[in-house]
C-alpha cells in the first residue's frame, strides 16, 4: 500500500486559549485537527494535574495535526502567534498517511 509524507504537529495549550488556536489554525488553511485533554504532567513549572480544578477553562489540552508537508511553515507562524506568551509546546514529527487527499 502506498503512503505519502505528512508532518504530524502537536501544540499543548491552555483551555482557555483554545479558541484562537484554532481560529489561527483555519487562517493557515489547517483544515483538520482533532483536540485531546491533556489530564497531568510535568514541565519547567513541576509536575501539575487536573485533579481539583474546578473548571475545565483552567487545564490543558493537546491539538494533533496532520498537514502536508508544505502546509507546515503556515501553520507554525500561525500557531507560534497564539503560543508565544502563554503556557505552550509544539512538537512537529515526520508521518506517513494513506489518502493523501485528505490532507
Amino acid at each position: 500500500m502506498q503512503t505519502h509524507d505528512a508532518k504530524r504537529v502537536e501544540i499543548t495549550i491552555e483551555q482557555v486559549m483554545l479558541r484562537r488556536l484554532t481560529e489561527a489554525l483555519e487562517t493557515a488553511d489547517v483544515t483538520g485537527w482533532s483536540v485531546l485533554p491533556v489530564l497531568g504532567g510535568s514541565g519547567r513549572s513541576g509536575n501539575w494535574s487536573r485533579d481539583g480544578q474546578i473548571s475545565r477553562g483552567t487545564g490543558m489540552v493537546q491539538v494533533v495535526c496532520l498537514i502536508r508537508p508544505d502546509k507546515l511553515d503556515a501553520l507554525l507562524d500561525a500557531a507560534f502567534k497564539v503560543v508565544e506568551r502563554h503556557i505552550g509546546v509544539v512538537c512537529v514529527t515526520d508521518a506517513q498517511v494513506l489518502r493523501a487527499e485528505r490532507f
